[in-house]
């Protein structure tokens, strides 16, 4: 143990990550994607890599990666390796939890960006309530299923909600390692519940 402490004390401090840079995707049909994206959602393409080669694996395999850059300089981008081939959707996860949220302005633009999308044929969820921010719900061309949020609380409320992070997290983890030894000794059968309902208008009946 002291070994392993004496060498992490080694180690440089992690340095700053400063934003998302981009956060990538497979695309069925890049055309359909950027008209999608660029035309409607309003974000330009701004840059394309094409090989035959993956860089990061040497593998072979063609494509064209492209991306759509945000108002922060960060990006969303996607993958279409020429096969007409959407991703399949993760058999064991519903298919609200995995998904991306952008931010906008406000209130305003939240509803204005529903409109657009609306008018396109796109099915909107929402606005939905979540007390720090409201948010419409929708999925893109290739089933990624998008997010957009206009933020209520201000920094302060966030900063006060950080202070309590931690603990919360802590207790579910306590919560599920009891769990977990009930559920080998055959004595769970169920998920584990969250200790505190934040949405109770939301309660399950």
């Amino acid at each position: 143990m002291a070994a392993v402490l004496q060498a992490s004390n080694a180690l440089p401090a992690p340095p700053p990550i400063h934003q998302l840079h981009h956060f990538a995707y497979r695309a069925k049909d890049a055309e359909e994607t950027r008209h999608f994206y660029e035309d409607i959602l309003g974000l330009p393409l701004y840059h394309i890599i094409q090989s035959d080669v993956v860089p990061s694996t040497g593998e072979y395999c063609p494509y064209t990666h492209f991306f759509f850059r945000l108002q922060d300089g960060s990006f969303i981008a996607f993958f279409d390796l020429g096969d007409d081939q959407a991703s399949e959707p993760s058999p064991n996860t519903p298919k609200w939890v995995n998904h991306i949220s952008f931010r906008v302005d406000s209130i305003q633009a939240l509803q204005d960006m529903k409109a657009r999308l609306e008018a396109n044929g796109v099915e909107v969820l929402g606005v939905t309530d979540h007390h720090i921010f409201h948010s419409i719900y929708f999925f893109d061309p290739n089933g990624v299923r998008l997010e957009l949020t206009a933020q209520l609380a201000d920094e302060f409320q966030m900063l006060q909600e950080s202070k309590t992070a931690h603990a919360r997290l802590n207790e579910w983890t306590a919560r599920k390692e009891q769990w977990r030894r009930e559920r080998a000794a055959g004595k769970a059968s169920e998920a584990l519940k969250p200790q505190r309902n934040d949405r109770p208008e939301f309660a399950a009946k």
